[in-house]
């Protein structure tokens, strides 16, 4: 399954990156980098689906993305060298 969620990567002033998501308050994560902060967003989305699962809750309506049905629009980061 395939998730389009908003995400805030916010610079911290000790250093590194905070990741989190104004649809999914339970999602942060963090990295030294931008680019390990965002890997760092695949383990945190599993861990807050199993949390949502655990307790039955519905997971907000309108994340997930089922690819078979057309195109998914999408926006990622991307640096240049």
């Amino acid at each position: 399954m395939l998730y389009k969620i908003p995400l805030v990567l916010a610079p911290q002033p000790e250093g590194g990156f905070t990741v989190t998501s104004p649809a999914l308050p339970e999602l942060v994560t963090e990295g030294d980098t931008a680019d390990e902060a965002l890997s760092n967003v695949r383990d945190a989305l599993a861990a807050v689906i199993e949390t949502y699962q655990d307790l039955g809750r519905p997971f907000p309506s309108g994340i997930a993305q089922d690819v078979g049905n057309g195109p998914v629009w999408l926006e990622t980061l991307v640096g240049s060298p």
